[in-house]
């Protein structure tokens, strides 16, 4: 788990990457970051605009370093995200940045009518996977949209490609978990973001 001042300052790399990136294509300087930067984690970062999705990429395993992860998805968000245009330097006065810490993917190991059974909305994100197709949602998704754990698999297995019901019918999901750490204003205080049902 990472502590408020060290999810403060992923997002504060996120953000300074963002903006120093798109003002001259250059990375910002880092400054000295704690140990848990230099560890393996998976992290994706969202960009929100006005209460709307904006951009969102990130790492679903653990492939880099924690430091290396969110920089490489930050800048994937903002400017690689295939459903949006390229962020513009002048709009990031109005986007809020997130970074999401992701604890290691686990099969979810019950017979799959089972599934919307073990899965705890707000705490578990969801991968789904079958054959090339591949799709993933945050733990925050289910309860931004009001999602039960039927609609959560449903949703995992649409943004995989796949058909809705893919779950019950051969996909292999996935579970992670998310500390979540967010900007409460674009370029203002960030908090951590916990759901009710979440973090036991």
């Amino acid at each position: 788990m990472l502590s408020a001042s060290e999810g403060e300052q992923a997002v504060r790399l996120a953000r300074n990457t963002i903006e120093s990136f798109l003002k001259d294509g250059e990375l910002s300087e880092v400054i000295d970051l704690p140990e848990v930067f230099g560890e393996s984690r998976g992290v994706f970062v969202t960009l929100t605009k006005n209460g709307d999705l904006r951009g969102c990429i990130g790492h679903p395993y653990a492939d880099s370093a924690l430091e290396s992860a969110i920089v490489d998805s930050a800048i994937s968000a903002a400017t690689r995200d295939p459903r949006f245009p390229m962020v513009d330097i002048s709009e990031m006065s109005d986007i809020i940045v997130e970074v999401t810490v992701l604890t290691q993917p686990e099969l979810i190991d019950v017979l799959p009518e089972k599934l919307p059974e073990v899965i705890e909305i707000g705490r578990h994100g969801l991968i789904a996977k079958m054959g090339m197709y591949q799709g993933l949602l945050l733990p925050q998704v289910a309860p931004e949209n009001d999602f039960d754990a039927i609609d959560l698999l449903n949703h995992t297995c649409l943004k995989a490609g796949l058909p809705q019901d893919a779950w019950l019918t051969g996909a292999q999901m996935y579970w992670f978990e998310g500390q979540i750490f967010k900007e409460v204003e674009p370029r203002g205080d960030v908090e951590e973001e916990k759901f009710n049902s979440c973090c036991k």
